[in-house]
């Protein structure tokens, strides 16, 4: 019995102590919250400019193949090529 009561009184005083601590004399110090503005949005959504990007690079890469095969048939190949000997 004794233990018991010995416990119920170290308990008691546990939690009236960490309820004391828990709040200060000090007073409260409320720090004014800022407020975020949303950032602007483009008129032009960024798929658009994916899909804009995307057909140049299309275009682009069928120009060069275009121009790659007109060479191909200007330029004589193999060992008639004249200025060729090594």
């Amino acid at each position: 019995m004794r233990f018991t009561t010995t416990l119920a009184a170290a308990t008691a005083i546990a939690l009236t102590t960490t309820t004391v601590f828990a709040g200060g004399v000090a007073p409260v110090i409320i720090e004014p919250v800022e407020v975020m503005e949303a950032p602007a949005t483009s008129s032009v959504k960024p798929a658009y400019i994916v899909l804009g990007v995307l057909a140049a690079l299309l275009i682009a890469s069928q120009l060069d193949d275009e121009d790659e095969d007109e060479d191909e048939d200007d330029v004589a190949t193999g060992p008639e090529a004249p200025g060729i000997g090594f």
